[in-house]
């Protein structure tokens, strides 16, 4: 590896003699767009302004695929290029770096957000982000090539197992009960999680199983549509957006922190909650103050 190490140092060099403060800013800006941070933006954004139902096919795929990585990045264990050279460090990143997360994330959602709604520019710009994204990282230091290329490849592996097996689950788990849909959701992200127990994959876990619970009791509850004027999803997105920031940063500070006592399942209990909200709390929040109709 030490050989596939120094080739994708030296490519990061290259790309890096062209580096300055406009294009770091730019380059930092598209990275942005595979943090947490964003999804927690983007991922609210489609499920209770645009479409609840592709918004929730889309936050699965999302959750499913970062558990895959962080598995997959603590099995390989590959350093990050700054660990090997500081000198190519444009960027703060944390962890193992094969297969880039961002790479693989921007795949799975972009990939499914452009076959959820069928447009052919949708597709177009979805692999533009592709690229834009992965590439970001090589040229911010965090990855080398080849974890950007891994991540590719397990994302599009991905997408292509979830766009095919999706919807035949899907219509299965709608003919099940309500008992059996909500045992199957804590269900199968604890085994997951009590598969693999890590902080990394306790969020994505837990915001499945608050998420996946919000789901299905608002389709059997108070069915609910993203649908109505801008002006109405505009101030949907605000309200909702404040609660789930609080409940996302607020729970933060009083909540244990890493290393303490309890953190471990605070950390569940808190991601659990910005899932239930997002999938549950807020659509029928939205309801009882009239900014959005039955589904």
């Amino acid at each position: 590896m030490e050989a596939i190490w120094q080739w994708g140092l030296d490519i990061i060099r290259i790309i890096q003699l062209v580096h300055g403060p406009t294009l770091d800013a730019i380059f930092k800006a598209i990275t942005f767009m595979g943090n947490e941070e964003f999804f927690l933006i983007l991922l609210p954004l489609i499920f209770w302004c645009v479409d609840f139902a592709v918004g929730a096919r889309l936050a699965f795929a999302f959750l499913l695929s970062t558990y895959i990585n962080t598995g997959l990045k603590d099995l390989f264990a590959h350093p990050r290029p700054f660990e090997l050279d500081p000198t190519v460090k444009l960027y703060d990143a944390e962890g193992y770096g094969l297969p880039s997360g961002h790479s693989e994330s921007a795949v799975v959602v972009w990939g499914t957000i452009a076959a959820g709604f069928r447009k052919t520019w949708l597709w177009v710009v979805a692999i533009l982000l592709m690229v834009l994204i992965g590439f970001s990282r090589i040229y911010l230091g965090v990855h080398f090539p080849t974890d950007v290329l891994s991540g590719w490849a397990v994302g599009a592996a991905f997408l292509a197992a979830y766009l095919a097996l999706e919807p035949r689950i899907e219509a299965w788990l709608k003919k099940a009960s309500l008992t059996v849909q909500l045992a199957l959701i804590v269900a199968v992200p604890l085994a997951l999680l009590l598969i693999h127990p890590t902080k990394d994959t306790a969020s994505p876990m837990a915001v499945l199983i608050g998420m996946g619970t919000g789901v299905a009791l608002t389709r059997h509850i108070a069915p609910f549509s993203a649908s109505g004027p801008l002006w109405q999803r505009a101030v949907r997105f605000l309200v909702g957006a404040i609660a789930l920031l609080a409940l996302y940063f607020g729970l933060k500070l009083v909540f244990p922190g890493e290393g303490e006592p309890l953190y471990f399942v605070m950390r569940v209990v808190r991601y659990a909650l910005v899932g239930l909200w997002a999938g549950l709390g807020a659509p029928w929040l939205f309801r009882r103050l009239r900014l959005a109709s039955s589904g």
